[in-house]
């Protein structure tokens, strides 16, 4: 099989990141409902809470940066507060032909991270070309979401996105973006703790290269597990089948990235230790791994290293 990166193809991944610095992190009501990851804050000072996520965010672009990927850190503003605002993955998406896409969520206080100065930065800043930009944000209005790159896990490669449909993935919204951006769609179900369908698809699956790691168990109805699998198959990926209790460990929320010396694996030292031997090794036989520390991240705001990472697959400007 051809390198992707050889081939015409578009890479699987990317070189850049886009990461916001928290102004303002902590417990989001509005989200928790329909997060089974996510945990208040207990009696936590926020101010130390605050420390705590500034620390963890630090470390993940340093381990970044040490593997040769590029980070680009956008600040937050302290105003309006944007408890969610690390995540960035969730609003926009970075595609290689120069587009952008900007997406609808469904709490009213994460819409407000959608910045225009954080797209302006990555142009400036980070030397993109931006050619097209596709807003779906206007699915607000009549109560349908699609979360970027929460709701999507994109074989970009081979063309095809994978979503896992619940209260912030809607399958009209995903029609839309499959035929704007020209993806084979593959929409299927998955369950955590009861019946609750899981808020993002990229805690289900993660797609790299050559792998794909999947929570098999969390898809409770056997066609759609099935049509996963035979599609992920047929795409020549090395799969690696995850429990449900790993998935809520993080080991599915993780993030190939490219660099001049090869493929480095990022995702949470949480997500790491959850998995079995045998399982580590076959993600080591694909990339480095660069795990990080986050459980302040995780608990509170109910997301993992994958989830603070916006991928810039956009052309350099010359």
């Amino acid at each position: 099989m051809s390198d992707p990166a050889h081939s015409g193809q578009e890479p699987q991944s990317a070189a850049a990141v886009l990461m916001v610095r928290p102004a303002s992190f902590g417990f989001n009501p509005q989200t928790a409902a329909s997060n089974a990851f996510q945990r208040d804050a207990d009696s936590a000072d926020d101010v130390d809470t605050q420390r705590l996520v500034l620390g963890e965010f630090d470390a993940v672009a340093r381990a970044l940066e040490r593997a040769d990927v590029e980070v680009l850190i956008a600040p937050d503003t302290p105003l309006p507060v944007k408890p969610d605002a690390i995540f960035p993955n969730n609003w926009v998406s970075f595609h290689s032909d120069g587009t952008v896409t900007l997406y609808p969520m469904l709490a009213p206080n994460r819409r407000l991270e959608r910045r225009q100065e954080i797209l302006d930065r990555v142009v400036s800043r980070g030397r993109f070309r931006v050619t097209r930009t596709v807003d779906l944000t206007h699915r607000e209005a009549e109560g349908k979401y699609l979360e970027g790159t929460g709701s999507l896990v994109l074989d970009r490669t081979h063309r095809v996105a994978y979503a896992s449909l619940s209260p912030r993935t809607d399958l009209d919204v995903l029609g839309e973006f499959a035929q704007l951006l020209d993806y084979e769609l593959v929409a299927f179900e998955a369950q955590g703790a009861g019946a609750q369908p899981v808020y993002h698809t990229n805690v289900v699956m993660a797609i790299g290269t050559r792998f794909a790691v999947v929570c098999g168990e969390s898809i409770g109805r056997p066609p759609h597990r099935d049509a996963v699998f035979s599609r992920l198959r047929a795409a020549g990926h090395d799969i690696i089948d995850i429990t449900r209790g790993q998935m809520f460990e993080f080991a599915g929320n993780l993030l190939e990235l490219a660099t001049p010396g090869g493929r480095v694996i990022a995702l949470s030292t949480t997500a790491w230790d959850s998995l079995e031997a045998a399982q580590r090794r076959i993600l080591e036989s694909h990339a480095g791994v660069v795990p990080v520390a986050i459980p302040t991240i995780e608990r509170i705001g109910g997301g993992g290293v994958r989830c603070m990472l916006a991928e810039l697959h956009l052309p350099k400007r010359q």
